[in-house]
């Protein structure tokens, strides 16, 4: 029995042209890969700003822990208020040692200055050739008495 040309017609109008085929196979890999670069790229930045942050955070942490010491007796006797220089720049240092962090402080009797140096792992740059980020911040403190205005 032969298939009536009704449905062989049919056949030959289903099938897909032969010049295209596997073209959507490698498409999807090109925008898979596009999309997976794009996503790290992404996370990658979003890695490096919260390294500047954490960065900033600790010369911020760095400063308040030295603006904390004040010269008591001065204080006391005259009720002027300033740093103890040696002991503001200890604490400070202090700090960001326990932070596994190294910097340079600046103390005058009104003023701490701390620059802060730390390491910030990346872990999604890493396959990028940047496993680590340096991060320098610098943030000042001054000692106040009482609540923050």
């Amino acid at each position: 029995m032969t298939t009536p040309p009704v449905l062989q017609r049919n056949r030959r109008h289903t099938s897909p042209p032969r010049g295209d085929a596997g073209i959507v196979a490698v498409w999807m890999v090109f925008v898979i890969f596009i999309a997976a670069f794009l996503a790290a790229a992404l996370v990658g930045t979003g890695v490096l700003v919260g390294a500047r942050v954490h960065g900033y955070d600790l010369a911020q942490q760095a400063a308040r822990a030295g603006a904390q010491q004040i010269d008591l007796a001065t204080y006391r006797s005259s009720g002027v208020l300033r740093l103890d220089p040696a002991r503001a720049a200890t604490a400070a240092k202090q700090f960001l040692a326990a932070a596994s962090a190294t910097g340079t402080v600046t103390v005058t009797a009104a003023r701490i200055t701390v620059t802060a140096t730390s390491h910030q792992p990346t872990p999604m740059l890493r396959p990028f050739g940047y496993p680590t980020v340096t991060v320098t911040a610098t943030a000042a403190a001054t000692p106040v008495t009482g609540p923050p205005p």
